[in-house]
């Protein structure tokens, strides 16, 4: 009977290969390369589309729920395809009590405890309750997040974190319970208004088969407040012949009328995992009495703190639940997560919200951590935390590439948030510092695929190696195109009069200075090329998201679809092809040749 089954997998495969040998004609490949370079220049009126965030009566963004009943149901992945992470937020409800001649002069909020709330909930389950017990009244009001002065942080233990999963809808027939807990954002400063979030609940399902759909209900059913039955799917098993279908990117998204554009296009191409490279909601673009702007330093400049608006974090969530509770969202920490605050706690909401395979990766970190997606390994890495070669990052990263087994898991794709390779002005070698630690280890062990955000445009690059064409090299892609408020990056660094004074490029959150004139090559002497460099291939300044379709371990079909396109009418494609033969792992202990195309 074995042989019949390695036939019928090897017809299997051979037949999939040739659909996409079909599908995938006349388009390019990194073997035709390295390409000239390419921009494409903006229309006289632009594209900016409707770079306005939705405004908290657009119903996308109001709650739909009521009472304890989940909202904000995500799912991550773990490390590997037999479990997955499942989110959700709870929202609180408080109780008023008062003599039936003197309920207008009660004052003050309560919560209810469990057991309170698990006796009256079911009859006083609608939004608003009224029931008499002897001569009280007592008034259930529906609440959201808190924000103010005096907030009341909720006790996590009040609901339980239970999801009732099963492959079929009608029989949900496992559970698995997880841990719930809330996040504040403080400001020690008067007349800023804090905030404490609702009850986050993270539940991890164990178990599963791999390429299945799972069904799910999340909530608490003690009460009972279960959610409304979702769907995912799991990746597939790792092996070099098995990949998800296609995987989106998308960056610096936002919650504009743009966002709202690149989602649309996003769900028409049916994506198996969605990659965020960071910057999810842009929240601290405004303060905390909900006053926003495009540009917070230019328009709130003398705030005694950089302020956020945290119920943007829940209209975020909102937005997403439609797509992100059935389609699995991986995510990386942006600038625009980090969010200061009292006693210097950063990035608390982005922590908190988000479920990241940690210890699963043995990273113990919600700001870099690696997962398996079928044949494919990826690698989320931190730009907002120390990577120097002495600290946890670098080292972690090092025992991460060192198991990564390439006859199971081929490809190897990193992802971080600020671009090593963008030739945009924004942002420009701002991330210098990160390169010159990292990339010599990325580079041995022979990633072949980086995805950016933080520039607010398209690029893509030719394979590069510390600044020169290498057929070794990755393909680095920043998609930070997505939507958010602060617009599109249109001026080049090598455009004429734009190349920025080198003392303003770095990184105003890691600090450090390494960007120094190139010494070799056309812009030798220089910090800045006059044209555009040669390792740039594509660039364009649009809004949209891409989508990468892995065939098997040397072949990948990589496609950038604008916002102003067709659903089905890419803005740049490419086969990205592997070549394992002619550029093996390397050992980074010991010095590697680098073949490098003369430029």
């Amino acid at each position: 009977m074995a042989p019949f089954v390695a036939l019928f997998l090897l017809l299997l495969f051979v037949g999939d290969l040739a659909l996409c040998n079909a599908r995938w004609e006349g388009i390019p490949t990194t073997l035709d390369g390295p390409f000239e370079p390419v921009t494409v220049p903006i229309p006289d009126d632009g594209f900016r589309g409707h770079a306005v965030d939705l405004p908290p009566s657009d119903p996308r963004v109001r709650r739909k729920v009521e009472g304890f009943m989940p909202e904000q149901v995500s799912v991550s992945l773990s490390a590997e395809y037999d479990s997955v992470w499942v989110s959700w937020v709870t929202e609180w409800c408080y109780p008023r009590f008062g003599p039936l001649t003197s309920f207008k002069e009660v004052g003050g909020a309560y919560r209810l405890n469990q057991s309170s709330v698990r006796n009256i909930t079911s009859v006083i389950y609608d939004t608003l309750g009224l029931l008499r017990f002897g001569v009280f009244f007592i008034v259930v009001y529906e609440g959201e997040f808190q924000i103010g002065d005096d907030i009341k942080p909720l006790d996590p233990k009040t609901v339980s974190s239970v999801v009732r999963y099963g492959r079929v809808s009608h029989l949900l027939k496992h559970e698995a319970t997880g841990d719930s807990l809330i996040y504040n954002q403080l400001y020690p400063f008067e007349g800023l208004q804090n905030y404490t979030s609702g009850i986050i609940h993270h539940v991890r399902l164990t178990g599963l088969k791999p390429g299945k759909l799972y069904y799910y209900q999340c909530g608490d059913p003690s009460i009972p407040a279960m959610s409304d039955i979702h769907v995912f799917r799991t990746m597939p098993i790792s092996g070099p012949q098995r990949y998800p279908s296609r995987i989106a990117v998308v960056g610096d998204l936002g919650l504009t009328y743009n966002s709202t554009s690149t989602v649309d296009h996003l769900k028409i191409n049916k994506p198996d995992l969605i990659l965020l490279v960071g910057d999810a909601t842009y929240a601290n673009l405004y303060l905390t009495n909900g006053t926003g702007s495009d540009c917070y330093s230019c328009s709130f400049s003398q705030t005694p703190i950089h302020e956020t608006y945290q119920p943007r974090w829940d209209y975020w969530g909102r937005f997403m639940e439609p797509l992100v509770s059935e389609i699995p969202m991986m995510v990386v920490e942006g600038n625009h997560e980090l969010e200061l605050q009292a006693e210097n706690i950063t990035f608390a909401s982005y922590s908190a919200r988000f479920a990241f395979p940690a210890e699963e990766s043995r990273s113990f970190s919600a700001f870099y951590y690696s997962f398996n997606a079928g044949g494919i390994h990826f690698i989320m890495l931190g730009a907002y935390i120390s990577y120097n070669k002495s600290d946890d990052q670098y080292k972690w990263l090092e025992g991460d590439l060192a198991n990564v087994d390439r006859s199971v898991t081929p490809w190897l794709v990193a992802i971080w948030h600020p671009p090593w390779y963008s030739t945009y002005k924004a942002h420009y070698r701002e991330a210098e510092c990160m390169r010159v630690e990292m990339e010599d280890l990325l580079y041995s062990y022979r990633v072949d695929l980086v995805f950016n955000g933080h520039v607010h445009a398209y690029e893509r690059s030719n394979r590069v190696y510390n600044y020169s064409l290498d057929p070794c090299g990755p393909v680095y892609i920043t998609v930070g195109d997505g939507g958010n408020r602060e617009k599109m990056a249109i001026h080049h660094a090598d455009d004429p009069g734009k190349c920025p004074d080198p003392l303003t490029t770095p990184d105003e959150i890691m600090g450090g200075f390494c960007a120094f004139n190139f010494t070799t090559g056309p812009a030798a002497g220089k910090f800045c090329w006059d044209r555009q460099p040669d390792y740039s291939a594509y660039r364009e300044s649009s809004f949209g998201h891409g989508i990468l379709e892995v065939a098997n371990e040397t072949h990948a079909l990589w496609t950038w679809h604008r916002n102003q396109d067709m659903y089905n009418s890419p803005g740049d494609q490419i086969i990205i092809v592997r070549q394992p033969d002619k550029c093996p792992v390397n050992n980074p202990r010991k010095s590697s040749s680098r073949r490098i195309y003369s430029i």
